[in-house]
C-alpha cells in the first residue's frame, strides 16, 4: 500500500457583459469589478472538477512492541504498545527514564520523576545476593532492547521478567531502611496501588 497526495480543482465559470473600447479595456474593468466584489461566483457557476496526483510516498506500518507492563498493586501484562516516544510516554504517565539494571538485553522505561511526583512505589530492584538497592516509582514496562532502540521481548525475556515482578510489593519505611514486603494474591487489585511512598524514599530514581 502506498499514500498519494491528491489535488482536487473546481472550476467556476461566468461570463458577463460591459461596454469598452477595446478587448483589453473590457478585460481589466472585469478584473476591477471581480476584485470589488461586483462578481462573486457560486455553485451555480460550476462547471466541472480536475483530479491530480501531485504526491507519492510508501505507507509505512506503525512499529508496535511486544512488551511487559508492571503497574502498582497488580500482576505484570504482556501487551503490545506503539514504539514512538509518545506511546512509551502515555504508558507509564509523563516523561520517560529508561534503565538497564540486568545483564539481559531488556531496561526497564519508568516515570523520568516518579518519586520526585510522589507516584506510589511499585517494585524494588535487587542486587545478586537479593538485596533491594532501588525501586522503581510509578507504572513501568519491560521492553527488550534492540541494536539501535528498543525492541519487543523474547517470549523467554517475557516470562522470565513476568516471574521476576509478578507478585506486588508494599514499601514500608523504618526509620532510615525501607522494609519490602510482598502482597498476597487476595490483596492484589486492578486499580491503583494504595501504598503511597514516603517523601524521602532514600532513593535516587
Amino acid at each position: 500500500m502506498k499514500k498519494f497526495d491528491v489535488e482536487i480543482t473546481e472550476t467556476l465559470q461566468r461570463t458577463v457583459t460591459v461596454e469598452a473600447a477595446s478587448q483589453e479595456e473590457a478585460e481589466r474593468m472585469v478584473d476591477r469589478g471581480w476584485r470589488d466584489g461586483d462578481y462573486v461566483l457560486t455553485d451555480e457557476d460550476y462547471v466541472g472538477v480536475d483530479f491530480k496526483t501531485v504526491g507519492e510516498r510508501e505507507l509505512s506500518e506503525k512499529k508496535m512492541l511486544d512488551v511487559l507492563l508492571v503497574k502498582p498493586n497488580e500482576h505484570p501484562q504482556n501487551v503490545s504498545i506503539g514504539a514512538e516516544l509518545k506511546d512509551l510516554q502515555e504508558a507509564v504517565g509523563g516523561s520517560i527514564d529508561a534503565v538497564y539494571p540486568f545483564a539481559d538485553p531488556v531496561a526497564i522505561i519508568c516515570h523520568d520523576e516518579g518519586k520526585l511526583m510522589g507516584l506510589p512505589l511499585n517494585r524494588a530492584l535487587r542486587d545478586e545476593d537479593g538485596q533491594m538497592y532501588d525501586a522503581v516509582a510509578g507504572t513501568f514496562l519491560v521492553v527488550g532492547l534492540g541494536e539501535e532502540d528498543f525492541a519487543s521481548l523474547t517470549p523467554e525475556m517475557a516470562q522470565k521478567y513476568e516471574r521476576l515482578f509478578h507478585q506486588p510489593e508494599d514499601f514500608i519505611r523504618l526509620g532510615h531502611r525501607m522494609m519490602v514486603v510482598r502482597v498476597p494474591d487476595e490483596a492484589v487489585c486492578p486499580e491503583e496501588s494504595k501504598t503511597t511512598p514516603p517523601k524521602d524514599a532514600g532513593f535516587d530514581r
